[in-house]
């Protein structure tokens, strides 16, 4: 008998563009006597094409993706956004069909698409949890016998009898994780949902999904996170623009997506600026790695401090703005996220104007490997600005170190700090 438990064959999605598709027959109404009188979509986003002067045009999600994943399994899929990650989880979820393709699933899926996916919004909490379990087949006596252990995970004990539509996103997440991983399907899809939660619910997540696999049922992971990708997945799926780009071991995969697109000459520009889109008070221009000697560089010596210097312009007054990178190893790993903001000259509002901001790395700390560097702007907790993801590859040589043959081998970890060590002669005695 075969162990695959998902079997997908050349499955493809295209979408048509045109009036219809806000979401409800009001919307598609409006829709149409909007473009009939010749005036802009009222539901086009900002900054995002009028897609109703596009009537006919066909986009495809998928392209000709095939994969199998076996019972047991913990499968990642990674991609840019709008690479089409999210149309295969909503496919093998059965949320929509493909224009194309097969698939065959063997075994009951419960699938946490988004915030509140399966929930009712004028049920409490607990009849949520029942409703949830009789979709997936349960009995009344086993979703009875998981309630407390369900609700105790989720952490939403004093909420649990209250409409779920009063609940913030967090506990929306917390909750709609808890009843998917509890009630035993066969197959568990999360899809990034899980980002919307605390760090200390993020790691009881991954926890719990690692026990999932380990009782021998499958998971099935998106994830932007690529650390939480290389601790839960064996193996991982890599979609680009529709198609699927690269399926190998975790490692592989993961390696080769965060180097590419990656400048390798230690300089990225925007000519004409880069942010998020509709953002117009923030752009980025330049950011570029420099050595020691003040050259533009990729390949640094380990002994030597060298120097992360962004461009950036502000187009008005931006209070409590902070611009920040963080490094990976080239797995993924985040080796450390640091923003200007952490000096105190920096936290006031930044007036309009270019600027040219440099942040040191010192000698000794970085060991010898390869890095991925990403550049961020934001205002914490109110606005994202920009995020320049993967921009700059570098590798930190190991040259040796200054004093000693020892010093000079290679150590294990991403840091390797030179630090501050003294000793003195002393007579020791034993306590008894």
């Amino acid at each position: 008998m075969s162990d695959i438990v998902i079997s997908v064959e050349k499955i493809s999605k295209s979408y048509q563009l045109g009036v219809i598709g806000t979401g409800t027959f009001r919307g598609d109404i409006t829709r149409w006597w909007t473009r009939l009188r010749g005036l802009p979509d009222p539901f086009a986003k900002i900054g995002e094409t009028d897609y109703g002067n596009r009537d006919g045009e066909t986009i495809w999600a998928l392209k000709d993706v095939s994969f199998n994943v076996r019972q047991g399994e913990t499968l990642g899929i990674i991609g840019r956004n709008g690479a089409g990650k999210s149309t295969v989880l909503k496919i093998l979820s059965q949320v929509t069909a493909p224009t194309s393709g097969e698939v065959k699933v063997n075994g009951r899926i419960a699938s946490l698409l988004e915030v509140g996916t399966g929930f009712h919004p004028e049920l409490t909490g607990r009849e949520n949890i029942s409703l949830n379990g009789a979709i997936l087949g349960m009995s009344r006596e086993e979703i009875r016998r998981k309630l407390d252990e369900i609700v105790n995970f989720s952490g939403v004990e004093k909420f649990i009898d209250t409409p779920v539509k009063r609940y913030s996103s967090g506990m929306y997440v917390r909750l709609a994780f808890a009843v998917a991983a509890h009630l035993e399907p066969e197959i568990l899809i999360v899809d990034e949902v899980l980002a919307v939660g605390d760090a200390e619910f993020q790691k009881k997540c991954l926890g719990k999904m690692n026990d999932v696999a380990h009782e021998g049922r499958t998971v099935i992971f998106v994830s932007h996170n690529m650390s939480s990708i290389s601790v839960l997945c064996k193996n991982t799926l890599w979609i680009d623009q529709g198609s699927m780009k690269m399926l190998a071991s975790t490692e592989e995969v993961v390696s080769s997506y965060l180097i590419s697109g990656v400048t390798s000459d230690g300089l990225k520009e925007w000519p004409e600026g880069y942010s998020q889109p509709g953002v117009d008070e923030f752009k980025f221009y330049e950011v570029r790695v420099v050595d020691a000697e003040g050259r533009v560089a990729t390949k640094l010596d380990v002994r030597k401090p060298f120097w992360i210097q962004m461009t950036y312009e502000i187009k008005r007054p931006l209070p409590h703005c902070r611009v920040g990178i963080r490094l990976y190893t080239e797995l993924g790993v985040v080796v450390f996220e640091a923003f200007d903001a952490d000096d105190p000259k920096y936290t006031g509002a930044r007036q309009p104007g270019c600027y040219l901001l440099r942040c040191e790395i010192p000698g000794n700390f970085l060991n010898a490997r390869r890095y991925i560097l990403s550049a961020y702007a934001g205002i914490p907790n109110f606005k994202f600005l920009a995020g320049a993801e993967s921009i700059l590859a570098l590798d930190i040589e190991n040259t040796g170190a200054v004093g000693s043959q020892i010093a000079n081998l290679v150590r294990d970890g991403v840091v390797r700090p030179q630090l501050r060590w003294s000793q003195d002669k002393v007579e020791y005695v034993a306590s008894h």
